[in-house]
């Protein structure tokens, strides 16, 4: 209550299944892929193989092609349906607080490990593992924010702490966040190793 703010804990029902969520969106999503690979292909004269495309890319490409427009229009509506359950969750709640992230940063291509030889649905599914609580507000297209409140203790590195709000009230979060930044300013909190010490070119 230090800046009256009520806080109380709460969960998000998506209105559909964890495995359903995953299994529509990897279906908009890599249906989506094939058109934007295509495009890249025909703009620039390009075969789509292993040659031009990142393996997990090309996998999510070929599951894509499957896709049959019975699948993705029923996609859309579970994507629909998520997007209403969260709507009504917000008029509940002014805003929801989440990690960013379940785990702490982690280094470039780590998202690729562990991730060999999967198909589309499983490279999404991979993904949303490593990222759950971002997933549902990108699909929703609800506004959220992640905000560096914490730092590791051992590395220095940020730790995000995400705030999410209702269709259109990014006013709310812009508000929020001057709020936490003035009451913790992280602008001079910096991890050991950042471009602000590189020599000005």
């Amino acid at each position: 209550m230090r800046f009256g703010h009520r806080v109380e804990p709460t969960g998000v029902n998506l209105g559909v299944s964890w495995e359903e969520f995953v299994l529509a969106n990897a279906r908009l999503w890599t249906a989506n892929l094939v058109t934007w690979i295509d495009g890249f292909a025909e703009a620039f004269g390009r075969p789509v193989d292993e040659t031009t495309v990142e393996p997990e890319m090309l996998a999510s490409y070929t599951w894509g092609r499957r896709v049959s427009g019975a699948e993705f229009v029923h996609a859309l509506d579970v994507r629909n349906r998520v997007a209403r359950s969260i709507g009504a969750h917000f008029d509940r709640h002014d805003v929801l607080l989440t990690p960013t992230l379940p785990e702490l940063p982690v280094a470039i291509g780590t998202y690729h490990h562990g991730a060999e030889g999967t198909d589309g649905r499983g490279w999404l599914e991979h993904l949303f593992h490593r990222s759950p609580f971002t997933a549902a507000f990108n699909v929703a297209g609800t506004p959220a924010m992640s905000v560096p409140l914490a730092a590791d203790p051992a590395t220095g590195m940020p730790i995000g702490i995400q705030f999410a709000a209702g269709y259109g009230r990014e006013d709310v979060l812009f508000r929020l966040a001057g709020q936490l930044e003035r009451a913790a300013p992280w602008e001079r909190r910096t991890p050991p190793v950042w471009a602000g010490t590189l020599p000005a070119a």
